[in-house]
């Protein structure tokens, strides 16, 4: 399909709890599902959806809120999960998904849970199964809730970028200086919380859980960038080491952010994938 031609479809679908879920649907064939990662919503992942639906009905969609999407008091991982169901059954009852980081986590949860998913593709989950200094600290959460709730969004961000994901300080202080990105990045503090209760105890060091993720049960493939620590590649080997069906493969040259920053060089090991 010529992506000049492909037509972008905006819709939305109604979740379990009544919240409005908004997406983007685009291109033709097996129906995917794009889940972003923390500090992300679906513009994020945008060209990378228009690269899939060349093969696949790409559904791009706002994790609950975040972009258009609404959002619900009393948040748990729970209802994202109710929300990737609205648009399974949306997309006509089965679908595969990518998720991206903390968002391939809750495409994990959500195959464990037993959506009916055909494929799940998961790109550098952030599980911390031993490796030293990967990984936010323990206190992470309730000191991520403090900021909050003080109203410190631009410090929430801040915190999350160099403690959760090891960001140099310099680099964040350079992205205060460009007022549209930083801005963007702040409307979406308050979900950070999500992405914490997501990962839930899974970031402190033990061992995966073999009978945890055992339920998920369609083949995965999980994916590391070849530049990304060593960590994110200890994590994907002992995942796909307790999947029923999954391989891990690392992909040259990426690192963490390769969703947005090198989506044509990630889309061609999803397309070989999830059309195998």
């Amino acid at each position: 399909m010529s992506s000049e031609k492909m037509v972008t479809v905006n819709a939305s679908v109604i979740s379990g709890d009544g919240t409005e879920i908004a997406f983007e649907r685009l291109g033709a064939g097996p129906a995917v599902i794009l889940v972003s990662s923390a500090l992300a919503d679906r513009s994020d992942a945008r060209k990378l959806a228009g690269l899939l639906a060349q093969h696949f009905t790409v559904i791009n969609y706002d994790r609950r809120g975040r972009g258009a999407s609404g959002d619900a008091t009393g948040y748990a991982a729970e209802r994202e999960i109710e929300d990737i169901a609205a648009l399974i059954d949306h997309a006509g009852g089965s679908a595969s998904v990518f998720g991206s980081s903390s968002g391939a986590v809750l495409a994990l949860r959500a195959a464990a849970a037993g959506l009916d998913i055909e494929k799940l593709a998961l790109y550098e989950p952030p599980f911390v199964i031993g490796a030293a200094g990967f990984g936010p600290p323990r206190d992470y959460a309730r000191r991520l809730d403090a900021l909050l709730a003080a109203d410190r969004r631009g410090d929430a961000v801040k915190y999350f970028m160099t403690r959760a994901q090891g960001m140099p300080a310099f680099m964040v202080t350079m992205m205060r200086l460009m007022p549209g990105v930083w801005s963007n990045l702040k409307a979406l503090a308050h979900t950070l919380p999500y992405d914490a209760a997501v990962m839930g105890d899974t970031q402190q060091g033990k061992p995966l859980e073999a009978g945890r993720w055992s339920a998920a049960k369609a083949p995965a493939l999980v994916l590391t960038g070849g530049k990304s620590p060593a960590g994110f590649h200890d994590a994907a080997r002992a995942l796909a080491h307790v999947l029923p069906d999954a391989e891990h493969r690392t992909l040259p040259g990426l690192n963490h952010g390769a969703v947005v920053m090198a989506p044509k060089r990630l889309a061609p090991a999803l397309v070989e994938f999830l059309h195998g």
